[in-house]
């Protein structure tokens, strides 16, 4: 089995004959690329962390508004702040740099008002623009990152605590939290999380999801082969019970059949931020 044939197969727990012609650092890179919940004790230079913003800053960005902005926070007391807000996560304050990837409309509102000029876009559009420029921009980094043998894990969950997670970064209005990054040096090797297998995700031409059910019952059974998922990662057990085997398709589920951050347009409107 090649190299190759090894990343996908831990990738997508799937056997196959491929082709290594293309295969680049890059690739192998992205291909094995694993988890990192876990850093040691050890600094990030200020001179490698500026050379990495700089791959962020290098994302594509729509229409060159470049609409997000980036807060790296090194104090300690700070990233403990961010760190008490999830304690399920406890280990983010374990990292030396966190990074929070932020939607900015607010920049461009204030250049408008500098310039004399009205700013009409404030709405959905917009948003999901910025949205997209911040992950973009998030992703770009993270690439750069790990390529220097850096680990890094986006937390969406500081969202959930959004109020206090924005006093802590002194937010202001038309400025939106995308993820969290804590980013240092990986203290164990970390694993392969395992997708789905491309045939669900990419379609040829159209849509197509005629074979979903049997496509992710099977991903089902070779993801609980390798991650069984234990009571303690089961999603809404007081509801739902503890199962014997929690699948990944039933884990899913259960976590988006309650509502989830609910009160998020709500802030955002309270931000200046409209979604109409």
């Amino acid at each position: 089995m090649s190299d190759l044939d090894t990343m996908l197969r831990d990738r997508f727990g799937l056997d196959g004959e491929t082709v290594e012609a293309h295969l680049n650092d890059t690739i192998t890179g992205l291909l094995s690329r694993r988890v990192c919940r876990n850093f040691a004790d050890k600094d990030v230079g200020d001179d490698l962390l500026d050379l990495l913003l700089a791959c962020a800053q290098s994302a594509p960005t729509k229409s060159n508004l470049q609409q997000y902005s980036i807060v790296a926070v090194r104090n300690r007391d700070t990233r403990q702040a961010i760190a008490d807000l999830i304690p399920s996560m406890p280990w983010i304050a374990d990292a030396p740099v966190f990074l929070a990837f932020l939607g900015d409309v607010r920049r461009i509102r204030t250049l408008a008002d500098m310039r004399g000029h009205d700013y009409a876009n404030n709405n959905a559009d917009t948003f999901m623009n910025a949205a997209v420029d911040a992950a973009l921009a998030m992703q770009m980094f993270i690439v750069a990152a790990e390529s220097a043998g850096l680990g890094c894990c986006p937390i969406s969950y500081v969202r959930n605590r959004i109020e206090d997670y924005a006093a802590i970064l002194d937010l202001p209005d038309g400025v939106f939290p995308i993820a969290g990054l804590p980013v240092g040096w990986p203290a164990n090797d970390g694993y392969v999380s395992m997708r789905l297998p491309p045939r669900v995700v990419v379609h040829r031409e159209t849509y197509d999801d005629g074979n979903l059910g049997a496509d992710v019952t099977a991903y089902d059974d070779r993801n609980h082969d390798r991650f069984p998922l234990s009571a303690g990662k089961q999603r809404h057990t007081d509801k739902y019970g503890v199962l014997e085997k929690c699948t990944w398709s039933e884990n899913v589920a259960r976590q988006l059949s309650l509502p989830e951050r609910d009160g998020f347009a709500a802030w955002l409107r309270s931000k200046g931020i409209n979604l109409d």
